[in-house]
């Protein structure tokens, strides 16, 4: 079989320690024999981060912007330990936060269903998909460790040299602390909301969003105001006619009616909400690394990603020369969303069907009973068989020959 040509090439991140394993694997089973891969490769691992520090993280963003479509590997976002392990310069931000504070644009994250992995909420019957805003907040942030006494303020600086000051806390003597600050601004939070009413649109999905404005009476509010305008403006007539509505509620309401759901809607929240509430809605569906994610920016770029961590534990046992059974579902389903957007924007419909071909073979192998361990501990399928991380690549592959 002749290989699929491509035009334009994607921008492609690879990532960090299990997954990183997983990228190669995958490629070499899944994508290259079948795809004559035009890509622009980036090597987000830690390492190589450190060695560049942070430079390639901004260089693959902007190649994003050139190219219009990425796929990434999960990458880790250094802590204290990891410091200490890797023997970095510093610790750097998440390098998701670098690429969506350059991209702006929004977060789509779903469930990918399988038959035989039911939901643990009882009620769910559809999926539901996260929007999540991918520029600011806590990502963003300003840190700082302080000890009293002394007072901490927020200040505003005009351009002619005037201040607004507002007095955060004020220490007390040898009292410690911390403080933190964070930002957004409202042309980012417009692009989101506007991506959410029209993904709304497209899907024929009700859209839910959430903040905590009785608390936040600012920053929080300013979303929900700005949701509301522009829904008002231009959106609520288009709601109509599809018969879909605009819902807003405050999060801690949100989340119960989340749990009493049925499902089949998008749920729009902040940053750093989206960012929790999509791990919970993956792993009620099934698991963390059963789900979709896409950062799409109104400007016409796509990033498409693993949802989930670089599985540190199944990467120490791998070191040591020990059988892991990783699952590698959302992995295959980042390739698969960028090569089809790739397609779909180069009119390559033999492109766009493997891909669709690709998820197919991922989902029946699985249906199928051959799976990952994560999946075998959850399954209502009788008597799965057990793969390890290589295997179940090659058995998708397998399938895959079937569909093609």
């Amino acid at each position: 079989m002749s290989k699929i040509e491509m035009k334009t090439p994607l921008v492609e991140m690879d990532g960090d320690e299990m997954t990183r394993i997983i990228w190669k694997i995958l490629k070499d089973e899944l994508i290259l024999p079948y795809i004559d891969l035009k890509s622009d490769y980036y090597d987000l691992g830690l390492k190589h981060r450190d060695e560049t520090d942070d430079q390639v993280t901004i260089d693959a963003s902007n190649a994003t912007k050139k190219y219009g479509v990425a796929v990434k590997c999960a990458t880790i976002t250094p802590n204290a330990a990891r410091v200490e392990e890797y023997g970095l310069k510093k610790m750097y931000k998440s390098p998701n936060g670098t690429i969506r504070a350059i991209l702006d644009g929004t977060v789509f994250r779903a469930p990918i269903l399988v038959k035989g992995i039911e939901p643990n909420v009882r009620t769910w019957e559809a999926p539901i998909i996260v929007a999540r805003h991918a520029y600011g907040d806590v990502y963003r942030d300003t840190e700082m460790k302080v000890e009293g006494p002394g007072k901490a303020e927020l200040v505003f600086t005009h351009a002619d040299g005037t201040e607004d000051r507002e007095t955060v806390f004020e220490f007390g003597e040898g009292q410690k602390g911390i403080l933190q600050e964070q930002y957004n601004i409202e042309e980012s939070i417009e692009s989101f909301a506007r991506s959410c009413f029209t993904f709304a649109l497209e899907q024929k999905k009700d859209l839910w969003f959430s903040t905590k404005d009785t608390i936040s009476k600012k920053y929080d509010h300013t979303f929900k105001d700005i949701f509301q305008d522009l829904y008002d403006r231009e959106y609520h007539e288009k709601f109509e006619a599809a018969d879909i509505t605009y819902f807003y509620t405050l999060i801690d309401d949100a989340v119960a009616r989340v749990m009493k759901s049925h499902g089949g809607f998008i749920w729009a929240l902040k940053n750093y909400d989206g960012d929790v509430m999509s791990d919970m809605i993956s792993s009620a569906f099934g698991s963390l690394a059963m789900m979709t994610s896409v950062l799409v920016s109104p400007k016409g770029y796509y990033e498409y990603e693993a949802a989930h961590g670089t599985v540190q534990r199944h990467y120490y046992k791998y070191l040591k020369g020990e059988e892991t059974s990783t699952n590698s579902v959302a992995t295959i389903f980042a390739w698969t969303g960028a090569l089809r957007k790739r397609g779909e924007l180069d009119h390559l419909p033999d492109l766009m069907h493997f891909a669709n071909c690709l998820e197919k073979a991922t989902i029946r192998t699985i249906e199928d009973g051959k799976m990952t361990g994560d999946l075998t501990l959850i399954t209502t399928t009788p008597n799965p068989t057990k793969l390890n991380t290589e295997d179940f690549i090659k058995a998708v592959r397998a399938t895959l020959d079937t569909l093609l």
